[in-house]
């Protein structure tokens, strides 16, 4: 088993960040596995450096092990660029020239698990407007996704499926059938970035040699997009665990946008964080927390 706990250097974690830690790092140690640390880099314009120290600080804090360095996905670009390379080759990428405030005009563009599905309105320029326009204007590449849909129908007769595991919090449902059609034509390579999440965290499952990735319950939809990128560039297909989300004494989910109290204050108010990994691993939460309704 080789799992991973891939967070994003944009802010501190949250108790959130530290159940998922927790339960990737159980279930590989307790089937004697790997417990592997990817720092999720690409987003130049909201990475910081210090992010990534606080976040490994931290994890030492609560006594967590990992093998081998720290990945970072900044390491991994041309894989990105690789897969990007093979997914245009079967003629299933376009670039897309449109802004976030044309698509949201689009009185055509409804709304699906992503958000506002993209209406199109790139797709089918002619190859010449195409290279005219890459050589001037700020661009991403979409996924067809009409076409990859054709491509999966005649390569997978039974559809796309993938495996949907439980912990002692929460109950597996097993088989699932992935539809990312419901997502539309989605970003592959951003416009300020190499590649979108759902790409990079792919190529990275797949280069890394994961097996289960657990994360939150809030992930669980782009599993069917990742099961189609698995499909369409021949990588294997993880066993995938989505944990319940937690709620903060306000109610809310803890995000970082919604300013999450920071381990690291835990930390260096001198809570016991070991104490509060062995608490994780029973499926308890401080006091004033709260574990999402599935």
């Amino acid at each position: 088993m080789v799992t991973r706990f891939a967070p994003s250097p944009t802010g501190p974690l949250h108790l959130g960040h530290a159940y998922c830690a927790v339960e990737g790092h159980e279930a590989a140690r307790g089937a004697s596995g790997r417990f592997l640390i990817r720092i999720d880099d690409i987003d130049g314009s909201r990475s910081r450096p210090q992010y990534v120290d606080a976040a490994l600080d931290v994890l030492r804090w609560m006594g967590l092990d990992w093998d081998d360095a720290p990945i970072f996905q900044s390491a991994h670009l041309a894989h990105y660029q690789a897969a990007l390379d093979e997914l245009r080759a079967k003629d299933l990428l376009y670039p897309c020239f449109c802004t976030r405030a044309d698509i949201t005009a689009s009185l055509s563009a409804p709304h699906g698990p992503s958000g506002i599905i993209y209406p199109g309105t790139c797709r089918d320029l002619s190859r010449s407007e195409q290279q005219r326009r890459c050589a001037s204007e700020a661009h991403c590449w979409r996924l067809d996704m009409a076409k990859a849909m054709l491509w999966v129908a005649a390569h997978f007769s039974q559809g796309l499926i993938w495996e949907e595991a439980g912990d002692g919090n929460m109950a597996g449902k097993g088989p699932q059938r992935a539809e990312p059609q419901t997502h539309g034509d989605i970003v592959l390579a951003r416009k300020d970035a190499p590649a979108s999440y759902h790409l990079a965290s792919s190529v990275d499952d797949a280069v890394m040699g994961v097996t289960h990735v657990i994360r939150g319950a809030d992930l669980r939809q782009s599993t069917d997009v990742h099961r189609l990128l698995q499909a369409l560039l021949g990588w294997p297909t993880p066993i995938y665990h989505h944990h319940l989300l937690i709620c903060g004494p306000d109610g809310r989910r803890l995000a970082k946008r919604n300013q999450a109290a920071a381990l690291e204050t835990w930390r260096q108010a001198g809570h016991d964080g070991r104490r509060l990994a062995d608490q994780l691993r029973q499926h308890k939460l401080p006091t004033g927390y709260s574990f999402q309704k599935a």
